[in-house]
């Protein structure tokens, strides 16, 4: 049974703790069995299923309700369970939100009004376009072109490793628009994908399967009106999405490791060995405290972060930092030492703690790798100094 005391812990409010109950009981009900062959088809399956049940209202504000704003923290607990039950499930998630993330911090009334009501109800899939060939981390040093041309711009460039690339509906994009040099010559733009010039040029196959694409845009025009914010605005734009989502990719983390953690328990108190429980064993009994141990911790900063923003923080971009760093880093370890306990069944393909040790690989990587976000941490550390 999956550790839930942290429910109790002050950062949480009645709602939350409903919230937690209702998405654990939906997930038991939903999730078991999804087919993950044809990545694709399961992904735009999971949006849909997750609009039907609601789930997808928490991941952009509401365009008829002015006073609507994210909730972190519900954004952290519904990520965490969706990944302890299904990986892809949790992507699903996880990308609606970040797909449009711009448009509930910045977009117009009209842009909100055209594509969140969408999102949220699992009609449109949506994507985050900011990686390049030559530009993951240093975001500034991206190079897509967008040239003004009358009322309207022509994008020029590529994009690549973009989630949902190739099943997207709508992609919030980055485009250089030369108000000045790195990052303040970058300007955001929400681009449909049936645009002309958008092409699809390569799906990118990863460990741990999910929909990738990279992405090419010749001559692509799109009126003025799709840029999000002001001109200049995207990297502000950009580091305030990843400032709120990069905290629920450290609870996708966490569930990863709750899920290790209990097939790892029950392993232990299943499994004899030389004619008594694996459980028994000192060193089984240390890698168990360890886990947990890890967990929580991660967990601390995991609920820290996300409590932090919702009370109003405007930028909380170190505690989110480590809260990444921490969770996505440790949960690595955990489910390490899970494959261990397993023994030969950890690493047999399709097992549990096999998955997850495929799945964890990309979140100490995505939306800022862990030496970035040690780099974020050192830097606010020194400017206190």
């Amino acid at each position: 049974m999956t550790d839930r005391s942290f429910l109790a812990w002050p950062f949480f409010e009645d709602h939350h703790r409903q919230l937690a109950d209702d998405v654990e009981e939906w997930a038991c009900s939903n999730l078991d069995g999804i087919n993950h062959e044809n990545v694709d088809s399961a992904c735009r399956d999971l949006v849909a299923r997750l609009g039907e049940g609601g789930w997808l209202l928490h991941t952009a504000i509401d365009p008829d309700n002015a006073a609507s704003r994210l909730d972190v923290r519900s954004l952290c607990l519904i990520r965490e369970t969706l990944a302890r039950h299904d990986g892809l499930a949790d992507f699903a998630f996880a990308m609606q939100g970040l797909g449009t993330g711009a448009l509930s911090l910045f977009g117009t009334e009209s842009q909100r009004r055209a594509w969140l009501g969408e999102t949220r109800q699992g009609n449109a899939v949506s994507a985050f376009a900011l990686s390049e060939p030559k530009s993951g981390s240093d975001v500034a040093n991206l190079e897509l072109s967008a040239t003004p041309d009358g009322d309207s711009y022509l994008l020029n460039g590529e994009k690549t490793w973009i989630s949902n690339g190739g099943i997207a509906d709508v992609y919030t994009l980055f485009a250089r628009t030369g108000e000045g040099p790195g990052a303040k010559g970058i300007s955001a733009f929400i681009v449909p994908a049936n645009t002309k010039g958008l092409l699809i040029a390569e799906r990118l196959e990863v460990i741990a399967p999910h929909p990738l694409a990279r992405l090419v845009f010749d001559s692509c025009r799109i009126p003025a009106s799709a840029m999000i914010g002001m001109p200049g605005q995207g990297f502000r734009i950009a580091m305030s999405v990843l400032d709120v989502f990069r905290s629920t990719v450290a609870a996708a983390a966490l569930g990863f490791a709750r899920k290790a953690l209990d097939e790892s328990v029950a392993r232990a108190n299943s499994r004899h060995l030389f004619g008594a429980p694996m459980s028994d064993l000192q060193m089984v009994q240390g890698h168990i405290a360890d886990m947990a141990l890890d967990i929580d911790a991660a967990a601390l900063l995991v609920y820290r972060a996300a409590w932090l923003k919702d009370s109003g923080a405007e930028r909380v971009s170190r505690e989110a930092a480590m809260a990444k760093l921490f969770a996505t880093d440790h949960a690595q370890s955990v489910i390490d030492k899970a494959v261990q306990i397993h023994g030969g069944e950890g690493v047999r393909k399709g097992s549990a703690v096999e998955r997850l040790y495929r799945e964890i690989r990309a979140l100490r990587i995505y939306e800022g790798a862990s030496d970035v976000q040690k780099i974020i941490i050192a830097r606010q550390e020194l400017a206190r100094g």
